[in-house]
């Protein structure tokens, strides 16, 4: 019979079902059953003094970069460590992704001689994601085991193992390395006691308790263009980075300096051989697919990485999380983000404060926050998929309406009397206002720091038609920024939005007044038909409107087309626009209209009634004390001393005029006064630093503010051997 029996088996159908993976506890090595089934079992941890474990992960690529870290934890735990520090203790934290456990995985290879008793690894992120949990007392349980402690005699507390866990590390040179940290507590337990040992911990956040245990902290953040190029050409090969350079920068920057995406990113171009960097780069340029491209399978992939952080925030604060991934704009106060979630600052302050120690967003140290470019995309994908639908667009709603509401008390607190089209009274008698105080915000200040999320909720909101209304109204009120400091490109593109939206809400009068606004920043950068259409299309819905301080306006912005292409129609403008503000007792508007006027008249050649003119301008604008417009006048009347001989009046006319106007912050109004002082003070033979220092602010002005007239005055400063 048993020789037949092996035959038998062989002329059977067997089916052999082979178990993969690990299976934890007593270990079972079965033979072939009736059944064929096959059980594969892996053999149970050895047991005794002398296990030596070796389990921190290896790296499965070479390790670049990050030199000034590696020698810091060498410093802190390694060749370079104190006499006084028995116990190594190192904390490094930062965003999921950007690179911890390669950089310890490394640094304990490299360092292996140091801890001849072995290496213990526990991933904490792995315990959380079993059925029963991860907890402290299962992370020192198995940290027992891995010194050679059987499974029958580890304590069933904490308290216990902890002390058992303490003796048997005792005595021996060990490295400690716990992963994905959350709580302080998990990393105290297993502080190893033998001298010469070392416990490093990575998490996502700051963990500032672990200092009170000794612990060194470090953060660990993005590469940079340089480095994150190494990696990328590390991974794929320096031939295809040379042949592209520049979109291999390109996916770097896409990637964010992340080091996971940049992985993800080369092995999507190693495995695809028709995939080049500028496929790769073209296709992750566009955010709503980005996270998705920066992916090999739902595990392997950028989002999978940062919903390990994501998933240990409690549930308020994850809701916060997603809803900041939906405003528009790159950084934000704790006042946004309440509005953004509907709740009360000081427990949106809490919470910032909460991402900020998860790693999933940044403080920029001036009182705002941003999120890395991924991390917010992540937050976006959250809040797309977890959000009711509406919340969204309400969102946008609440943040445009907070920016409208400041940004117009920003408006009426730079000046009160200017005109405007919108009627918001109702909605800033409810606001408290941040610069109206003593001591309180600087409006100009505000704005500038702002203009660019500003800028950003004009784009999202004027897609949607509920809010045509708040987007021409900020667009109106944002135009204060821009009368001060001459960004020339948003200034146009934030006109053009709230010009749109005007029109789509069927509002004459403030698509007058934002296209006649528009007009100014086309004319500075030299485009004169296209301002010349604005201004068209600025005339007919001011008739339309029948607002005669609205006309009059037109009529003024018209004015300054015309003056550079026919003064007698130009003037013409001026003197309609002064006729118009008169009939409506609007006495600022006359005296602009004057001040504009008697400048067209000085440069038609009639400079004794332009000063005669500019000087009641002046006195009108003083009398209102609107030190600004004041400025400018005087300013023009610089230049008609000059125009009439009057060279010593015109120097100190014009220099009265840059001095204030500088004080006021209206740099693009001075650096125009500055660039005609310096020229009557070089055909006054004046001393030539003084007239480069004159050109070179003007010239620091117009590039600040994106200005044609910069290369102009480049050119003229290269002759006197000074560009700025």
């Amino acid at each position: 019979m048993k020789s037949e029996e092996p035959a038998a088996r062989r002329e059977s159908t067997y089916v052999s079902n082979d178990l993969s993976g690990q299976v934890h506890g007593p270990s079972i090595q079965a033979q072939r059953i009736h059944g064929g089934i096959t059980f594969n079992v892996q053999a149970p941890p050895g047991v005794g003094p002398d296990i030596r474990p070796d389990e921190v992960p290896p790296l499965p690529f070479p390790f670049v970069n990050r030199s000034k870290r590696l020698a810091e934890l060498d410093a802190w735990l390694g060749t370079g460590r104190p006499r006084s520090v028995k116990v190594g203790f190192g904390a490094l934290y930062g965003m999921s992704g950007v690179g911890k456990t390669a950089l310890v995985s490394h640094w304990a290879d490299e360092k292996r001689e140091l801890f001849p008793d072995g290496q213990i690894y526990v991933d904490f992120a792995a315990l959380r994601e079993e059925p029963e949990g991860g907890d402290v007392s299962e992370a020192v349980r198995r940290c027992l085991r891995s010194l050679g402690v059987d499974e029958s005699t580890i304590p069933a507390s904490l308290a216990d193992r902890t002390r058992l866990f303490r003796s048997r590390s005792s005595g021996r040179r060990l490295l400690v390395v716990l992963d994905n940290v959350s709580q302080p507590a998990q990393a105290a337990s297993l502080i190893p006691k033998g001298e010469g040992s070392a416990l490093l911990v990575t998490s996502g956040g700051l963990l500032g308790e672990l200092a009170l245990d000794g612990a060194r902290m470090m953060p660990v953040r993005p590469l940079g263009r340089a480095s994150g190029l190494e990696l990328l050409t590390e991974r794929c090969g320096e031939a295809v980075v040379a042949a592209d350079r520049e979109s291999a920068e390109r996916l770097v920057d896409l990637c964010g300096g992340l080091p996971v995406a940049l992985h993800i990113v080369a092995a999507r171009l190693l495995t695809n051989p028709g995939l080049t960097p500028a496929d790769l780069a073209g296709e992750l340029a566009d955010e709503s697919g980005r996270l998705a491209g920066m992916s090999l399978g739902e595990e392997r992939s950028v989002s999978a990485v940062l919903d390990l952080g994501y998933r240990e925030l409690p549930p308020d604060t994850a809701r916060l999380y997603r809803l900041l991934g939906w405003l528009p704009g790159t950084t934000f106060d704790v006042g946004v983000a309440a509005v953004a979630a509907g709740i009360d600052t000081s427990s949106t302050g809490t919470m910032l404060r909460a991402l900020v120690s998860a790693s999933l967003l940044e403080s920029t140290g001036d009182g705002r926050h941003r999120f890395h470019d991924l991390v917010r995309l992540h937050a976006r994908e959250r809040a797309a998929a977890e959000e009711p639908e509406g919340e969204q667009l309400a969102l946008l709603g609440r943040v445009t309406t907070h920016y409208l509401a400041l940004t117009a008390l920003a408006d009426r607190s730079i000046r009160q009397d200017r005109l405007r089209i919108a009627d918001l009274t109702t909605l800033l008698s409810a606001a408290p206002d941040p610069f109206g105080t003593k001591g309180g915000t600087a409006p100009l200040d505000w704005l500038e720091a702002e203009h660019r999320n500003i800028l950003d909720v004009l784009r999202a909101a004027v897609r949607e038609e509920t809010l045509r209304t708040e987007v021409w109204q900020l667009s109106e009120a944002f135009t204060a920024l821009f009368f001060h400091h001459r960004h020339l490109g948003d200034w146009r593109e934030s006109l053009e939005l709230g010009a749109a939206a005007a029109a789509a809400a069927l509002e004459p009068a403030a698509e007058a007044r934002l296209r006649s606004l528009l007009s100014r920043p086309l004319m500075d950068q030299g485009e004169y038909d296209a301002a010349r259409r604005e201004l068209e299309s600025a005339v007919a819905c001011a008739e339309v409107s029948g607002d005669l301080v609205v006309r009059a306006s037109v009529q003024e912005f018209a004015g300054r087309y015309w003056e550079r292409f026919d003064l007698s129609r130009a003037m013409d403008a001026y003197r309609s626009a002064l006729e118009l503000n008169t009939a409506a007792n609007e006495g600022r508007g006359a005296a602009i209209a004057a001040y504009f006027l008697g400048s067209a008249q000085d440069a038609a050649g009639d400079h004794g009634e332009a000063l005669v003119t500019l000087r009641g301008a002046h006195a009108e604008l003083t009398a209102r004390d609107d030190p600004r417009m004041a400025a400018r006048v005087l300013a023009a009347m610089g230049l008609a001393h000059d125009h009439l001989g009057e060279h010593d009046e015109a120097i100190r006319t014009l220099s009265e005029a840059a001095r204030a106007l500088r004080e006021l912050q209206a740099t693009h109004y001075e650096a125009q006064a500055l660039v005609a002082l310096a020229g009557i003070k070089e055909r006054s033979a004046a001393d030539p630093e003084a007239v480069r220092a004159d050109l070179t602010r003007a010239l620091e002005i117009y590039e600040a503010g994106g200005s044609p007239q910069a290369e102009v005055l480049r050119r003229r400063l290269e002759g006197t051997g000074e560009t700025g």
